[in-house]
């Protein structure tokens, strides 16, 4: 299960908007001048994800929470999502080389395979998305802003 913390925006009816911060990279190296991952993200504006997730629990806006997604789900989403248009790029690529012989051909064919795998996977997504086995999940609920309370001992009271 892959795991990430979010914070509650707003619990209605059962169902939390939460908001994830994006990561500005592993952080588990000090390969930082090396590091493709880091190198990515800073040319990409960081931008915060919003999902909706079902939960019973009321929880309040601030409150910190731990979601969970199925490894299995997200593996299989990102095929669907990288690999449809792979194949449809070298498929079409190569059925246009075979009908026309030429390489402007097998090009048009690469593309429009490519864009055809594309739009295959934006068609399937949103029947896959409704799965539950491919929603996330809350695993776990922090304490609510308000409830943590610190009392120390002044000099006064010594």
């Amino acid at each position: 299960m892959m795991k990430e913390w979010a914070t509650v925006v707003s619990w209605q009816q059962g169902v939390a908007l939460l908001r994830c911060e994006p990561k500005a990279g592993c952080g588990s190296c000090t390969a930082r001048s090396g590091c493709g991952a880091r190198a990515l993200n800073e040319l990409v504006p960081e931008t915060e994800h919003q999902l909706q997730v079902h939960i019973d629990q009321p929880l309040e806006p601030g409150q910190r929470v731990e979601v969970g997604i199925a490894e299995g789900s997200l593996l299989r989403s990102a095929m669907l999502v990288y690999l449809s248009p792979l194949a449809g790029l070298f498929v079409m690529g190569g059925v246009f080389q075979m009908l026309f012989g030429t390489d402007l051909a097998a090009m048009c064919g690469a593309a429009l395979g490519g864009v055809g795998g594309f739009w295959l996977a934006k068609g399937v997504s949103p029947r896959l998305a409704a799965r539950e086995a491919w929603q996330p999940v809350i695993l776990s609920v922090a304490l609510a802003p308000d409830q943590l309370r610190v009392e120390t001992l002044s000099s006064e009271a010594r």
